[in-house]
């Protein structure tokens, strides 16, 4: 059965949301498609501010997840519409502690499907790095 390819008048964007400061390594902080946006991985260390909770787990997890949800206002949609998260923490031992700050921002249960892996060297020193997959709104 031959393969039928529809092209889309979609066009991929590129968009450096005002959240978070401008990187010059080569990626793109959020990219949309025709049906989700994509956001790049967030650690603490990426914020000055952000400086200040370095080294503590819950604090970094409240930190990424509210610029999260800034970058998600920017574009129209809100933690809600997350489908997918990826949680890379530098010790899994701080699991309880991330789950605890992370669970905060959602309403009643309603959760994105999650995956937390243990990646022990994080941008910055950071404990904790966040990186999302959220539906457009149609």
């Amino acid at each position: 059965m031959p393969i039928i390819i529809v092209k889309s008048t979609f066009m991929i964007q590129r968009i450096q949301p005002s959240a978070v400061p401008r990187s010059a390594a080569p990626f793109s902080q959020v990219v949309l498609d025709d049906r989700y946006a994509y956001l790049a991985g967030l650690v603490a260390a990426d914020f000055p501010a952000g400086n200040a909770v370095l080294g503590d787990v819950g604090q970094e997890t409240e930190t990424v997840m509210n610029t999260i949800s800034s970058i998600l206002d920017e574009l129209g949609l809100s933690m809600a519409d997350i489908v997918r998260a990826d949680v890379h923490l530098s010790n899994l031992d701080d699991f309880d502690a991330m789950d605890a700050a992370y669970k905060l921002f959602f309403e009643s249960a309603e959760y994105p499907a999650r995956t937390t892996t243990e990646s022990p060297r994080l941008f910055g020193g950071s404990k904790v790095e966040i990186t999302i997959q959220a539906r457009l709104k149609a």
